[in-house]
């Protein structure tokens, strides 16, 4: 065998172990949380299809690269001479363009199918359903068609969905350009300013999921964060008809005010307000919100007034470290005044010393 075959074989040897390796190593590689919608497979699928078919593909360059480099490098005493005058290869650059186009054309088919499929409406689209989500510096608001025992639709700042039923999320942004993504979902989608976005998923797995912005909306980015719970359908309809009813009275944080849970209050919020746990971090009530200061250091040689007047006015003063305009300015107008009165208390006595 000549020495020129004798390299490309090589070159091919060295080619297709890599190659081989690097499919291996890209297919065990977990790349994402567990799936936890009836798209993430098919999405899943498709990422493992890139893997197999551009992982050659640059195996394939990298090798000719690297061969070259090793065959043609300049040797001493060549520094000056030019190489010999070649015309290239017509057919070989055909190929080398053909090729890549027709896999291409063939992925995005694929993916064109892929993200049909997943788009594709339930057939009781009737009954599908309609969850409105509201981004804003730095927090997610839910808002559903489902009305809760005051006869209001409900709305959360913790997403509840029923596993296995169909669900069409409708998405906007008060301000900025946020990105709604649940990556056990796998499916995201950017809220703009001025347009309404949508996808639909179909939750499978029971349990907590997260939820984070994709995209870079201010200095508190990385902390708009919140929460998918998945339940049963029978647990999601008793959890919309306990949305909008009166508070019973409940024992612990002594936080309570005319039957309003303050602890509560603070963790969840009313439905109408962003919950304040959402962006705060506090021992007693088993938040970890890190948008805003831990309430734990940050007001506990404050008075129940300050702390009152903290809420109603948050940019009159700011915690070193963060900046105006990221609390909500409306508590006073979401908040009734027996719950605002509650949820000061129950801070004035747990972030006391």
């Amino acid at each position: 065998m000549r020495r020129g075959n004798r390299n490309y074989v090589q070159m091919a040897v060295v080619g297709i172990v890599a190659a081989a390796v690097g499919i291996a190593a890209g297919l065990l590689i977990n790349w994402f949380p567990p799936a936890a919608s009836k798209q993430a497979g098919p999405i899943d699928t498709l990422w493992n299809v890139l893997l197999i078919v551009s992982i050659p593909v640059f195996v394939l360059v990298s090798v000719v690269v690297l061969f070259s480099v090793k065959w043609f490098r300049v040797r001493p005493g060549e520094e000056n001479m030019d190489g010999d005058p070649i015309h290239g290869n017509t057919r070989l650059e055909v190929v080398w363009t053909a090729i890549p186009s027709i896999l291409i054309a063939g992925l995005v088919i694929y993916a064109y199918l892929v993200l049909v499929d997943i788009e594709k409406a339930p057939a009781n689209a009737a009954q599908e359903r309609h969850v409105h989500v509201l981004g804003q510096q730095f927090n997610w608001q839910f808002r559903y068609a489902d009305k809760g025992a005051d006869g209001k639709p409900v709305r959360s700042d913790v997403l509840y969905l029923p596993k296995g039923e169909s669900v069409m999320f409708d998405i906007d942004t008060v301000d900025v350009l946020h990105d709604f993504w649940v990556p056990t979902f796998r499916m995201k989608i950017d809220a703009v300013p001025g347009v309404t976005t949508h996808y639909r998923i179909t939750p499978t797995q029971l349990g907590t999921h997260s939820v984070v912005c994709a995209e870079l909306c201010g200095l508190g980015h990385a902390f708009m964060r919140t929460y998918v719970r998945v339940v049963t359908p029978q647990q999601f309809r008793q959890w919309v008809r306990r949305q909008g009813a009166p508070a019973a009275a409940a024992g612990g944080g002594g936080g309570k005010t005319a039957a309003v849970d303050g602890r509560k209050l603070f963790a969840e919020g009313n439905g109408t307000s962003i919950a304040c746990g959402t962006c705060h971090k506090l021992a007693d009530a088993h938040t970890s919100g890190q948008t805003g200061p831990a309430l734990d250091k940050s007001i506990a040689q404050d008075d129940a007034a300050a702390i009152k007047d903290m809420i109603i006015h948050p940019n009159a003063e700011i915690a070193a470290g963060f900046q105006k305009g990221i609390m909500p300015q409306d508590y006073e107008k979401t908040l009734s005044p027996a719950e605002l009165d509650a949820l000061v208390n129950y801070l004035d006595k747990v972030t006391s010393k």
